[in-house]
């Protein structure tokens, strides 16, 4: 995982961004975070077991599926399987050690 400092590409509302391998952050403070960083290790292990571009096309997929059963951009975002894994396991700084693969599943 390499860190950047990059506001500009981070998009407006959001601490960070992960485009495999890079976590785009907009605050250099959020380097020194570990619960922040490690919802973006969470991204990073996803990314990594759906080869990447099959991650974005799923994220993207059921972001706009998410958005028309919600109507409602926010909702979607934080109802979309990646996302609602990573919160609810941020807090936990062992849980990559013990995650199962694939478990973003037990979230859709």
């Amino acid at each position: 995982m390499i860190v950047v400092v990059f506001k500009y590409l981070t998009p407006k509302g959001f601490r960070g961004l992960t485009l495999y391998p890079f976590v785009l952050i907009s605050n250099a403070k959020d380097r020194n975070d570990k619960v922040f960083l490690n919802h973006e290790k969470i991204h990073i292990r996803q990314q990594l077991e759906l080869l990447v571009v099959p991650f974005y096309v799923w994220y993207i997929f059921e972001f706009l599926f998410r958005w028309i059963q919600y109507k409602d951009r926010k909702k979607a975002y934080y109802a979309i399987s990646f996302e609602r894994e990573a919160y609810a396991n941020e807090k936990d700084l062992y849980y990559l050690k013990k995650r199962s693969f694939w478990d973003f599943l037990k979230y859709v």
